[in-house]
């Protein structure tokens, strides 16, 4: 018979939640399907998020639990978009540097 993690009290092997201490118990069972039938995720989500890092990383945020294929293409393209931001800005930094360098 299981127990209560939170007060070691017995409780039946499908009850939700324990009737001394009210906590909600996790369930046995297996989880429900998180994606949805309309979550084709895509490389439009990706681009957008490319496109408009924030909006990718919002969507991402938003979309995580509902939506993880679209939310997982909308986070790549923000972070794909943010290092390459970083990196051309490195190579605009040496080319500066090697620019005044030689003078």
């Amino acid at each position: 018979m299981p127990y209560c993690p939170s007060c070691g009290a017995s409780v039946k092997a499908m009850q939700r939640q324990c009737d001394q201490c009210g906590r909600f118990l996790k369930s046995k069972t297996a989880p429900a399907q998180r994606t949805s039938p309309d979550d084709p995720g895509g490389i439009g989500w990706g681009l957008l998020g490319f496109i408009l890092p924030l909006v990718g990383l919002i969507l991402f945020l938003v979309w995580n639990d509902t939506k993880p294929r679209t939310a997982k293409a909308a986070g790549l393209g923000a972070l794909i978009a943010v290092i390459t931001v970083f990196v051309l800005y490195i190579i605009v930094w040496i080319i500066i540097f090697a620019a005044f360098g030689a003078l």
